[in-house]
């Protein structure tokens, strides 16, 4: 029964009116930037800076800028603080910063170096804010009401250059999200003139890649790069930079990739040395300080440091990749836009504000041409007006005479009346009519400018040239090309050493290198535990542990660790996770998957398995061979070999290479000695374990075969190898 309480609606009704207005508003007033390149977080915070005169003068602390900014931003002061922190230039977020800062405001590259309170940062503007804030008195852009109408704050910045390319900018709104890589302001500029001039350029040839405040290489990849170019989406590769000192043979990373964190290397580095994957390393330190980032890697003895860097660039963040998603607010609508999109759409925006930015100075100096062409009229007759304004018995009818008898309007005569007595000279009355012509002049260009859109780019095209010479900055993140990027794989970084390995009964593995087994030969086995398989190999080989259940694990040796003959091993149920009742009998190491595995059934059948089915991705692998009869045979061959089949009073001494091979893992195998109906007992034994002058009588050329009756001198043999 539904409660008188409940209303019911339809669940889209439901979404409409209470869902989608707020996935809106965090659309359009918080996450995603707009194309003057600032969340409306940032434009608040700006524009009451400025509002506060912080472009010229002192310093002021970092509160009151939070104090007054919460006028226009009424979400807390902790908010507003830290989206000021990463505008200064003491957090190293931007290529140019917008606030010039005093005080420790953490820094982009640490995760726990946390920036001071409020109370004890210094902040302004930096110089670069003049091009924010250009002409915005001048009626550049729109103004609205603040949250509760008692100012005025702008919808945008007229910012004289492409700020949403140079200023990096992040962001999750709901269904969708922002994420724009930061460009050199010298390329941003040089691009953006190109455009201005040619729709049609090559933006490759001047915007060559992003640009990052923290530094590192960039790794270009024209395909990567122009996907981002032409999109809005794909990938960017950034990896750190760093240098060696030979003296204290150690590596000194002093760039990081923007998108990772000191501690977050160092962290992984750690990890990957504890767990063994990193034994080039005996110590790592964060040695940042006043002088900058600084991450100190001090290597072992005759390890290659570049092999080493590189083995740390596809292990660890200090090889990262920049996601670029172009998300931009345009008119109030979310569309993600490649580079030249950008730039038309900022174009056209900048071309919007430089006109009504001369409308406004026509109208103004239109109005001041207006007074002057009334008071041009007085100066012809100026002892007349004089004459007038003496005669007029009352103050309130000076206006008017001067109105009728020179046919000028109120304002005219009112800015006439305002001049001051000792103004009214030969040099004053001389400049005033030249001001006039000039003003006159002046007005005929700003109309023939509003009037042609090239004109009005060249302005533009002026202005980005001045800001290119006045901000620019050398790039700070590196490009390095394909050519130059070596690819290394994993491997290239794994030391290959012999070593042995051992199962043994109880499922404990060893892994010991031949040069520790010199030192202690006696194996320390637990109670009534015995060595089940040896094998000597390599340290790069491959394993595959065979268990009971007729499933193969698969793994590097490299990736198992390494233990002493004094230690008991490493259980394998733990490492590899088996089952309750599942048990490894037997290993196969291998390196290129070259040979055979051979498994020999109660049923007399053996099959011969090429190791090549099991060169596979993962890292298990179920029905590795056949469950349809009890395995009492298992062994990998790299080439063909006599076997024995034996059963009861039979036996066959036969050659792998009659069987054939068999390209499924569970096959059940070729008969070997053809058996009476349910006998299940046949076992199978390499010849070099039988002892007997005999055997080369029971060789058979094959199969299936009736097999040979057993000498009686071999039965007991047979007895001890059974």
């Amino acid at each position: 029964m539904i409660s008188k309480n409940v209303i019911e609606q339809n669940i889209t009704k439901t979404l409409e009116t209470n869902y989608m207005p707020y996935a809106m508003s965090v659309i359009i007033s918080r996450a995603i930037p707009e194309i003057d390149g600032f969340k409306p977080s940032h434009r608040k915070l700006l524009y009451t800076m400025y509002k506060m005169g912080l472009l010229k003068g002192n310093r002021i602390k970092s509160a009151d800028v939070v104090g007054q900014t919460m006028r226009l931003n009424p979400h807390g002061d902790t908010a507003i603080y830290e989206t000021l922190v990463r505008l200064t230039r003491g957090n190293d977020s931007l290529l140019h910063p917008f606030i010039d800062s005093k005080g420790n405001f953490g820094k982009i590259y640490s995760r726990d170096m946390a920036y001071a309170a409020s109370r004890y940062t210094e902040v302004k503007l930096a110089p670069i804010c003049q091009e924010l804030f250009k002409d915005i008195d001048k009626n550049t852009v729109d103004f609205i009401d603040n949250y509760n109408s008692s100012m005025k704050e702008p919808t945008l910045f007229p910012t004289t250059y492409p700020n949403v390319l140079v200023t990096p900018n992040q962001g999750i709104a709901v269904g969708m999200a922002s994420s724009i890589s930061s460009f050199n302001l010298k390329e941003v500029c040089k691009a953006t003139i190109e455009y201005l001039k040619n729709p049609n350029c090559n933006i490759y040839k001047y915007l060559l890649a992003p640009d990052f405040s923290t530094g590192g290489e960039i790794i270009f990849n024209e395909n990567d790069i122009k996907k981002v170019y032409e999109t809005g989406k794909g990938s960017i590769k950034i990896r750190a930079k760093y240098k060696f000192d030979k003296k204290n043979n150690c590596i000194e990373i002093y760039e990081i990739p923007y998108t990772t964190s000191i501690e977050s290397i160092i962290d992984k580095i750690i990890s990957l040395v504890k767990t063994n994957k990193l034994k080039e390393i005996s110590d790592i330190r964060d040695e940042t300080d006043l002088n900058g980032l600084k991450i100190a890697i001090d290597i072992k003895k005759s390890v290659n440091p570049e092999f080493l860097m590189h083995k740390l660039f596809s292990m660890t963040p200090l090889e990262d990749s920049f996601s670029c998603n172009f998300n931009l607010l345009i008119e109030g609508k979310p569309k993600t836009l490649g580079i030249k999109s950008i730039l038309d759409e900022w174009s056209n925006f900048r071309i919007k504000c430089i006109k009504r930015q001369i409308i406004f100075d026509i109208e103004k100096k239109s109005e001041k041409l207006h007074l002057l062409n009334g008071l041009k009229k007085i100066i012809l007759n100026i002892d007349k007006a004089i004459d007038i304004i003496r005669k007029t018995e009352e103050d309130s009818m000076v206006i008017s005479n001067l109105i009728n008898f020179f046919s000028i309007d109120k304002l005219q005569a009112e800015y006439v009346c305002e001049i001051k007595l000792r103004n009214l000279n030969k040099e004053y009355l001389l400049n005033k009519i030249t001001e006039t012509d000039n003003l006159a002049k002046n007005l005929e260009e700003l109309k023939s400018i509003l009037d042609n859109e090239d004109s009005i780019k060249n302005i533009i095209i002026s202005e980005l040239k001045e800001i290119s010479k006045k901000y620019g900055t050398p790039r700070r993140s590196e490009i390095v090309y394909n050519e130059d990027n070596i690819k290394f794989s994993p491997e290239n970084f794994i030391q290959d050493y012999t070593l042995k390995v051992f199962l043994t009964k109880q499922g404990y593995f060893k892994k010991i290198p031949l040069i520790s087994l010199r030192s202690s030969i006696n194996q320390n086995l637990k109670e009534n535990d015995e060595i089940m398989q040896e094998i000597e190999t390599y340290n790069k080989s491959e394993i595959l542990f065979f268990s009971n259940k007729c499933n193969v694990y698969k793994t590097k040796l490299y990736d198992l660790h390494e233990c002493k003959a004094s230690s008991l091993g490493e259980y394998l149920p733990n490492i590899l996770q088996l089952d309750e009742d599942e048990n490894i009998i037997y290993i196969s190491i291998t390196k290129d998957y070259d040979g055979f595995m051979l498994f020999g059934f109660s049923n007399g059948k053996i099959a011969k398995v090429p190791m090549s089915v099991y060169n596979a991705n993962r890292k298990k692998l179920i029905n590795a061979y056949s469950d349809k009869s009890n395995l009492t045979f298992i062994c990998q061959i790299k080439e063909d070999k006599d076997l024995l089949a034996i059963c009861n009073n039979k036996i066959a001494l036969f050659s792998t290479n009659l069987l054939k091979s068999k390209l499924t893992k569970s096959s059940i195998g070729s008969q070997i000695i053809n058996l009476k109906k349910n006998n299940f007992s046949t076992k199978f034994i390499e010849k070099e374990d039988f002892v007997s002058n005999n055997v080369e009588l029971y060789r058979i050329y094959q199969i299936p075969d009736e097999g040979h009756i057993i000498f009686e001198d071999d039965l007991v043999n047979i007895k001890d190898e059974l």
